[in-house]
């Protein structure tokens, strides 16, 4: 039989590693490793899980004056497909503020600047199977960066076009399977739910991200 939660219905993650009493790197990759760890879960024994050693990602949902979002299509060759996403970028820079990667990113891949910030969600995108945190800020006040400024992109970057689509039909592209990533299906449906409660949940730029590689225990 499954034991009851001692909170009931109130719950919510909690950081809780166990010991880890060995590790081999099974693969060295250009951004991410595969590592095997030996995991201590005491009563239940040592066991051995696999996983991606991620160093975590950023995201961002925008939105203008007339909340529409910001989409970008761009190849994502591991699902041989065109996506719509948001803009996003990895944390590959060791001590960077999460709201510093966001905004390069956004400039990067959108030429866009903005003047207000908040945390809108965060998540890990697969955690049976990797450690990447998330982090989806919530960008408005945006204007183009100078074009003298804008960064020359290359690569599938190269191919990214973008598209205005008010927040509501966002909504109801990602319910109908029209959207997959999922830091855009994640970010939307979050905006969504918290212009319904007036932005009562935004969080600050600085708010905490125990589950950040680097914060979160090894």
């Amino acid at each position: 039989m499954t034991a009851r939660s001692p909170d009931g219905p109130h719950t919510a993650d909690q950081i809780d590693p166990r010991p880890v009493v060995g590790r081999t790197t099974v693969h060295e990759g250009r951004i991410f490793d595969l590592v095997r760890d030996d995991v201590d879960l005491g009563d239940a024994g040592v066991v051995t899980r696999e996983y991606l050693d991620h160093p975590g990602a950023v995201a961002v949902v925008v939105l203008d004056a007339q909340e529409r979002v910001l989409l970008l299509r761009q190849y994502r060759h591991p699902v041989r497909a065109l996506l719509w996403e948001i803009p996003a970028g990895l944390l590959d820079l060791d001590g960077e503020p999460a709201v510093d990667a966001a905004a390069r990113e956004l400039a990067e891949e959108a030429d866009l600047v903005a003047d207000r910030w908040d945390v809108l969600v965060d998540f890990a995108t697969s955690p049976g199977a990797s450690n990447e945190a998330l982090r989806v800020f919530l960008a408005r006040d945006v204007h183009e960066v100078p074009h003298a400024d804008r960064h020359v992109r290359t690569g599938e970057e190269s191919e990214i076009i973008t598209d205005w689509v008010p927040l509501d039909e966002a909504v109801r592209r990602t319910l109908s399977g029209g959207l997959h990533n999922p830091s855009a299906v994640v970010g939307i449906l979050a905006a969504a739910a918290s212009r319904a409660d007036g932005w009562e949940s935004l969080r600050g730029v600085e708010a905490p991200w125990p589950y950040r590689r680097g914060v979160l225990p090894d």
